[in-house]
This record gives structure tokens, C-alpha cells and sequence, in this order.
């Protein structure tokens, strides 16, 4: 009997904890339960955690291909990414004056020091609200997936352009700032023709001061630029740049006027394609956004007072900046 027994082979139990010694279990109640499950509850079971984290890192994929197309970026510093305030309202039909100070401010200090014009050369202070056109025309800038914006260049009769180049130079900073690759062309929705002749959808009109007071207001008296949809008397939609500033700049960029020229034109060139509200510092000591009235000042507590309604008075202060698209 000993050696019978000892004969048998070794046979360990497929459950060795499981307190039924007899007959091993069978795997055909487990098979069936794989067979029934869902392809889902396989999938979560098979990969455990990383099945959570495969849909996060889907999303992010997405985001970041949306991103490299449309000129956007994920990254959280100011310095690479586009204006903050969402699409633009491509084509919309208003009337409105976008860019000056809003009316009503009874309580605005008109001396803040950062908003007022700096020394420097002379400017005609009123001409004779006409316009003519620099001729020249320059060929589309640009992808321009949504739109392809066509422009002109103009400079009002009765200011004397010789102190800063002449009328093609003028013309020739416009064309040469909107076809930057940091300026609004970095988003593939944009595009930029210059035309000399027909009706295109905005005027980049170098205007006096006194005449720029009648497109954009002056219930604030301090030398600003806006955008005019329909400007009266001629109807036109005017991106009004004030030659004041053109000629001296402004405090904020410490003296760099061609920076300053930069920024103008991008800032006013961006209310004109649709970004019709400004912009506050994001993050302390980066760079401001271009919708920012850097004009005026760099700081959130000053801007407040001009744009309450959008820039709340939060003590960031950001450092000057002309391009919608800045690369570092």
C-alpha cells in the first residue's frame, strides 16, 4: 500500500488556498465569464490604469494639432501665444468706434503720466481730412484660410511726411509689419494684400491729431489711434493711425519708436480684422498681449481706468510688446 502510494505522481491542486481539496476547478466557468464581458470592461481589466490615461492623452494630441494650425499655443508664458480673447468676429457689421477710450469716465485722471504723448520732433497738428493713396501694391501675405484681407496705405493731404522718410516709407513699415511672420499672418486664417486702386476692407490712414479727434473722440484728451468702421462723411472703414504718435511714440516703449510703429499698426490692424475688445496683462513681468493699450501703459491698475470693463485693476504690470505672435 506504501509503495503504491508512492508510486502515484505529484499532483498539486490548480487552487492551493481554496479550502475544497477534492477535484481541481475547472477554467470553463472563466472562459465564459471573458466571453460575456464587454469589450470595454476587457480593455479597462487587460491595461488598469492606463486605460484612463489613453483618453487624456487622445484629447492632448488633438489639442496640440488644433494648435499648430491655427497659430494658437498650450504654452502658459505670453511669449509665443496669439491674442487671448477667443475667435474674432471675422466681417461683422458694426459702426462702432473700436480703440479709443470708452465715453463716461468722470472720474479718469488725464495727467497719468505713462499716457501722455513724450517729447520729441514735430507734427502737423491738422490737415485737411482727405486722404490719398501711396501708390504701390504688394502680393498676398499669408495663408489666409478664412480670409485674405486687402488694404491701402494713405497719408491725409497737409501732413508733411519728409521728417520720417517720406509717404513710401510709411507705406513701406504698413506692408513690411503685417507680413512679418510674428505678426497676425502666424495664424493661417489671415492673409494681407496691398492694393493701390478699388474699394478694400480697411484704409491704414496716417491722420493729424485734430482730424483723428473727429474718428475717434477725444472725451479723453490724450493722442490715441482706433479703428472706424464707417467713418464719416466718406463711409470709409479707417484704421486711423495718429501721426502725433507716429512721429514720438509712446512712454511705455522707452523710446524705441520703430517698435512703437510696430505695435501700432498690429494693434489697430487687429481691431480692424475683428479683435474688438483689448486685452490686460496675463502674467506679471512677461510679455503684454498686442491687444493691450500699450499706448497708454503696460500696467492693469492704469489700463483699468481706461478699459474698466475689460481690464480689471489687479497690480500685474507686463513688458512692452508689438506683435500678436512674439518669438523669443
Amino acid at each position: 500500500m506504501l509503495r503504491d502510494e508512492w508510486r502515484e505522481p505529484l499532483r498539486a491542486q490548480r487552487d492551493p488556498l481554496a479550502e475544497d481539496s477534492g477535484r481541481p476547478r475547472s477554467n470553463r466557468d472563466e472562459r465564459r465569464r471573458w466571453r460575456k464581458q464587454t469589450w470595454l470592461g476587457w480593455f479597462i481589466s487587460t491595461y488598469g490604469w492606463r486605460a484612463y490615461a489613453l483618453p487624456a492623452l487622445v484629447a492632448l494630441t488633438v489639442w496640440v494639432v488644433y494648435s499648430t494650425v491655427t497659430g494658437t499655443s498650450v504654452s502658459g508664458t505670453g511669449e509665443e501665444s496669439g491674442p487671448a480673447q477667443g475667435p474674432p468676429t471675422i466681417d461683422a457689421a458694426s459702426t462702432a468706434i473700436v480703440g479709443a477710450p470708452p465715453k463716461g469716465l468722470t472720474q479718469f485722471d488725464a495727467n497719468l503720466p505713462t499716457g501722455m504723448l513724450p517729447d520729441g520732433g514735430p507734427y502737423t497738428e491738422a490737415g485737411a481730412k482727405t486722404w490719398h493713396i501711396v501708390p504701390g501694391a504688394d502680393p498676398k501675405a499669408g495663408e489666409g484660410t478664412t480670409k485674405t484681407f486687402t488694404y491701402t496705405v494713405e497719408v491725409e493731404d497737409g501732413i508733411d511726411t519728409t521728417s520720417f522718410g517720406g509717404d513710401d516709407n510709411f507705406a513701406r513699415m504698413v506692408s513690411q509689419t503685417l507680413a512679418n511672420p510674428k505678426s497676425w499672418t502666424h495664424n493661417p486664417q489671415f492673409a494681407f494684400t496691398r492694393i493701390d486702386s478699388g474699394e478694400p476692407d480697411f484704409r491704414v490712414s496716417l491722420t493729424t491729431p485734430m482730424t483723428l479727434r473727429e474718428g475717434c473722440g477725444y472725451e479723453i484728451p490724450i493722442e490715441t489711434s482706433c479703428y472706424n468702421p464707417s467713418f464719416t462723411p466718406d463711409g470709409q472703414p479707417r484704421v486711423f493711425i495718429n501721426e502725433a504718435r507716429w512721429v514720438r511714440g509712446a512712454v511705455p516703449f522707452q523710446g524705441d519708436v520703430g517698435a512703437y510703429r510696430q505695435y501700432l499698426i498690429n494693434h489697430e490692424v487687429g481691431h480692424a480684422i475683428g479683435y474688438q475688445r483689448h486685452e490686460p496683462c496675463a502674467e506679471n513681468g512677461q510679455l503684454a498681449p498686442v491687444m493691450m493699450q500699450q499706448t497708454f501703459s503696460t500696467s492693469d491698475n492704469d489700463n483699468s481706468r481706461f478699459d474698466p470693463e475689460w481690464v480689471k485693476a489687479d497690480g500685474k504690470t507686463c513688458k512692452p510688446n508689438p506683435w500678436p505672435y512674439p518669438i523669443p
